[in-house]
């Protein structure tokens, strides 16, 4: 009998912990599912202004000038993805003014010209708006980090409708080699959540239609060389992109006077190359992939625009720049491999993706979220080789790598940190 009553006992604890969950749940996908809405029409509001009106692009040194102020007026200097990550590490509370500086100062780039993508303001947002709900609930120190990753898998769920990758990449970033499991079902029921809260108001799920070649031997070999290149292409555009922040602090220590340079440098390249490399660019990834179509240099270029729009001070993220340079690098190169072109491009966009994340498991469900389960076994083997060929480079500094990528050990050092020969902890 008290075997009984103890087995009742324990499923009455459950049941109370899933109502919790369910309820934060719930609300912060509801919350993230309208800002996000909001967020993605506000940039492609900004996106089709900008490219109907092309005198626009001539404003991004003041652009610059304006991001800037946007973060003074919110005291929100130097806050970004981080942050988040670190909230969920240590406990480091995040700031709620961060949410409408994030989303004015990315709409704001995208309407200007910055190239930059949309996941960055979307973790910080839902990260946001997850913490500051879970406060208002009064949830314990450990329960405000599971809430703060709850609004993460929300929002990015509610920008690109992929509620499994979403939910699985906000439980996999924070620590690499170690997954909150006990977080799945809430951060899954508040992605799916702000999913249909999404479709409900008109925002349609990014999906791209890849023609997948039948599966062999030969074929899977090809896809894994490709995916070692794209592997190592991950951890070039993660040093790109922090060494272009580094030397850009020390060369100019004014932010505005770095703001206003690099929106200058911005325009020029702009003026010089085109204009495809402005925003986050899904139209061009979309052309690589489904009309495997793309210029052979593109994705050097995006690498260049990116790294400085971010490095002085515009706001977005990385996630779909990493997307545009995987795609139209696989594209250009896959073929030389003798795989179809837009296949290539799917595949390259996943690997970059994978390697610039470090998150296997949850770049495997985003392809097939993004691009059908057919080709399901390419995008496995093409993830699991960028994830051990991009090293230990990353695009969040506070991403902590527990594990050792090529054998069981515990290694415990941040992102970056470990090729310097540093702890990074």
């Amino acid at each position: 009998m008290k075997k009984i009553f103890d087995y009742l006992k324990h499923l009455l604890l459950y049941a109370r912990a899933m109502a919790k969950w369910g309820v934060v749940s719930v609300v912060v996908g509801l919350l993230c599912g309208l800002l996000g809405s909001a967020f993605h029409l506000g940039v492609a509001r900004a996106t089709l202004i900008r490219e109907t009106h092309s005198w626009i692009i001539y404003l991004l040194p003041l652009a610059g000038l304006l991001a800037v102020a946007l973060y003074r007026l919110f005291r929100t200097e130097g806050q970004g993805t981080n942050n988040i990550l670190q909230e969920i590490q240590d406990g480091k509370g995040i700031s709620l003014s961060l949410i409408p500086a994030i989303f004015l100062a990315t709409v704001l780039t995208h309407l200007a010209g910055g190239s930059a993508g949309r996941e960055g303001a979307a973790l910080q947002m839902g990260g946001g708006i997850g913490y500051n709900t879970g406060k208002l609930l009064k949830l314990d120190d450990r329960d405000l980090r599971t809430a703060t990753m709850i609004g993460m898998a929300a929002f990015f769920s509610a920008l690109f409708g992929t509620p499994l990758g979403a939910a699985v990449f906000s439980l996999e970033v924070i620590s690499v080699g170690l997954i909150y499991h006990a977080a799945f079902i809430p951060c899954f029921l508040a992605a799916l959540t702000a999913y249909f809260t999404a479709s409900f108001l008109g925002i349609s799920p990014e999906r791209f239609a890849v023609a997948v070649p039948s599966l062999d031997i030969f074929m899977l070999i090809r896809v894994a060389i490709l995916a070692v290149f794209g592997g190592t292409l991950s951890a070039i555009f993660c040093g790109i992109l922090h060494f272009t922040e580094h030397k850009l602090d020390k060369l100019l220590t004014n932010p505005w006077v770095k703001a206003f340079a690099g929106g200058a440098v911005i325009l020029a390249l702009t003026l010089l190359i085109g204009r495809d490399y402005n925003g986050a660019g899904m139209g061009i990834i979309k052309r690589a992939i489904e009309d495997g179509q793309t210029a052979p240099t593109a994705f050097l270029w995006k690498m260049i625009f990116t790294a400085i729009t971010l490095a002085v001070g515009f706001k977005g993220g990385e996630v779909v720049p990493s997307f545009f340079v995987g795609a139209t690098f696989g594209c250009v190169f896959g073929p030389l491999l003798g795989l179809p072109a837009g296949f290539s491009a799917a595949v390259g966009l996943i690997t970059v993706f994978c390697g610039a994340v470090n998150c296997p498991l949850a770049s495997i469900f985003l392809a097939i979220e993004l691009f059908g389960a057919e080709g399901m076994l390419f995008y496995a083997l093409a993830c699991g080789l960028s994830y051990v060929f991009s090293g230990y480079s990353g695009l969040y500094s506070s991403q902590r790598i527990l594990y050792d990528k090529l054998k069981a050990q515990f290694i415990d050092v941040r992102t970056n940190a470990y090729h310097e020969g540093g702890t990074g902890r």
